[in-house]
């Protein structure tokens, strides 16, 4: 009874600690736009707004030259949330300088249609977006994923660092509504978005919380935390599939 009893009380700390766990669960949210009109956009845009493939590749997973994020799979209210950011001019691309533009030129129904659109491109399995050997090939700092690793499970406890997975689940796999999918993003967007949060060039997050994580990571945490969430498994050992898998 005593070990129940202390199984039961650890199980309520941890649940206190990291409630993303619980969040985790949460069913995956698709979107209600018209997904036809989301899918004609990304391929060939819309008046004086340019197709989405353009920039973010053929399939939206993002293009590590370009800087360009995966899109391709992200959750709809974060999607959206971004696209209304963008074009509020609450978010500005520092990246490729048009997706205010961009959103602008889309109207209300546009970007929900396009959010929807996107969020139904995610597919079981794991998906390889950034292949870290030729970016270090080509001159770019790339970080160790073990020591991301660390970062990520269990953050920098010297340094105050929450672990990323606190509010991002598993592997960076993401807890919707709120905390985006990080896991299996660019490297190359990764690292520079963490490095305009930390110099609050971005600032859409809810309560400043990515500004203030980011604040306390070095150039090298950057590069470490990136590298590893960049090639993250979203299946932990004994898992076939995660909450947000296609059924």
């Amino acid at each position: 009874m005593r070990r129940i009893i202390s199984s039961t009380a650890a199980a309520l700390v941890m649940a206190a600690v990291i409630p993303s766990v619980a969040m985790a669960n949460a069913p995956f949210p698709k979107g209600d736009g018209n997904i036809g009109n989301g899918q004609k956009i990304f391929t060939e845009g819309k008046g004086s707004v340019p197709a989405c493939n353009s920039c973010h590749g053929p399939e939206g997973l993002g293009d590590d030259n370009m800087g360009t994020p995966r899109i391709a799979g992200q959750f709809y209210n974060f999607l959206l949330k971004q696209l209304e950011d963008f074009a509020a001019d609450k978010r500005m691309d520092k990246t490729m300088f048009v997706m205010n533009a961009n959103a602008k030129g889309l109207s209300e129904q546009d970007r929900k249609d396009v959010a929807t659109y996107l969020a139904s491109l995610r597919k079981k399995g794991d998906v390889k977006v950034s292949d870290l050997e030729a970016l270090k090939a080509a001159g770019q700092t790339v970080g160790l994923t073990h020591k991301g690793k660390s970062l990520v499970e269990w953050g920098g406890n010297e340094k105050g660092i929450p672990a990323c997975k606190a509010c991002h689940g598993y592997n960076g796999v993401g807890a919707p509504p709120i905390f985006p999918m990080i896991g299996q993003q660019r490297y190359t967007y990764l690292v520079n978005q963490l490095k305009n949060w930390r110099d609050g060039s971005r600032a859409n997050d809810p309560k400043a919380a990515m500004r203030e994580v980011a604040k306390k990571m070095s150039d090298e945490d950057i590069h470490n935390a990136a590298a590893y969430l960049a090639t993250a498994s979203f299946y932990s050992l004994g898992n076939a599939h995660t909450p947000y898998d296609p059924h």
